[in-house]
């Protein structure tokens, strides 16, 4: 009769160090795309004579953000730019959930469902009050 291998349970630790490296590369990505948007807007907007302090600035529409860029406005870059300064620790939140999810930390997937559940209330919030 052969011994049949024995299995091992799964390292939690080892699971939370994955979960945490994936999460640190997500943060140095966005936080690098962020700083190079503002960059270019900042340097698009010195270029073009615009006063950073003008307060005629134009507002966020989502649906011009893409003609923006392509078309190589300032404010299309500084939107985007300030779109990933704020998205960059939701996905933070959204990444480290799916990691402790996929490693069986029932506990932290709730906490992070909860996180999620506030910021999508103040965001509400903010748009209602807005």
């Amino acid at each position: 009769m052969m011994d049949e291998p024995m299995t091992t349970p799964r390292d939690a630790r080892a699971d939370a160090a994955g979960v945490e490296r994936q999460v640190a590369r997500l943060l140095v990505l966005g936080t690098r795309l962020a700083v190079g948007l503002l960059a270019i807007g900042t340097a698009l907007l010195l270029s073009a004579g615009i006063s950073p302090l003008a307060t005629d600035w134009p507002p966020l529409h989502l649906s011009s953000l893409l003609r923006d860029v392509v078309a190589l406005r300032p404010e299309g870059f500084l939107w985007l730019g300030m779109i990933f300064t704020i998205a960059t620790p939701l996905f933070r939140v959204v990444g480290s959930t799916l990691g402790f999810a996929a490693a069986g930390e029932r506990r932290m997937v709730v906490l992070g469902i909860a996180v999620l559940v506030v910021i999508t209330l103040a965001v509400f919030a903010g748009l209602l009050g807005g």
